[in-house]
C-alpha cells in the first residue's frame, strides 16, 4: 500500500471499522501527513442459480434488480428501498452457506419481500414468477390478498 499523493509506503492506520462496503480504515501518510480511506471487501464465493429447467447460471445480482425494478415501476418505493431489499435478499442467499440455489427459492424471497412493501408490485412479481395464464390467476390472487386485509 503506497500514499495516493506522494506514494510514500510509509503509512499508519488511525481508525478501522465496519462499513457497508467492507472494512473502512483511515490512513496517514508518515512522510507528507495527509490523510486518506481505503476499503477492504471480501470477495464472497460464487453463487449459482439453477432454473427451472434445470439450466445451471451464475448469479447474477442485476437480473433480480431488474425484474424488481419492473414489479415496482411507478409504484411509491424509493430506490433506497429497493436496494435495501436486494442487498437482504442476496444476504439471505449467502447466508444458506450453498453454492447452488434454487431459482424458486429467490422468487419466493422476493414474493415475501414485495408483499410486505406494496401489494401492487407483489401482484406483478408474482403473476410473471407463477407463470399466470389468464385473467383468473390474477383475480384469485388479488381477492386472496384483500381478504387477509
Amino acid at each position: 500500500m503506497e500514499c495516493p499523493f506522494c506514494l510514500s509506503t510509509s503509512l499508519r492506520v488511525t481508525n478501522k471499522r465496519d462499513s457497508p462496503q467492507g472494512i473502512r480504515r483511515r490512513r496517514e501518510c508518515l512522510k507528507c501527513r495527509k490523510r486518506f480511506t481505503t476499503y477492504e471487501k471480501i470477495e464472497p464465493s460464487e453463487l449459482y442459480v439453477i432454473k427451472k429447467d434445470g439450466r445451471r447460471e451464475a448469479f447474477d445480482r442485476q437480473k433480480l434488480e431488474i425484474g424488481i425494478n419492473k414489479a415496482c415501476e411507478k409504484r411509491p418505493i424509493s430506490k433506497e428501498k429497493i436496494q435495501k431489499m436486494i442487498n437482504e435478499i442476496e444476504e439471505e442467499l449467502r447466508k444458506k452457506g450453498k453454492k447452488e440455489i434454487k431459482s424458486s427459492v429467490i422468487g419466493d424471497l422476493v414474493v415475501k419481500k414485495l408483499k410486505r412493501i406494496d401489494k401492487v408490485a407483489y401482484i406483478r412479481f408474482a403473476s410473471v414468477y407463477q407463470d399466470f395464464e389468464n385473467v383468473n390467476d390474477f383475480r384469485n390472487l388479488a381477492k386472496e390478498i384483500s381478504n387477509k386485509f
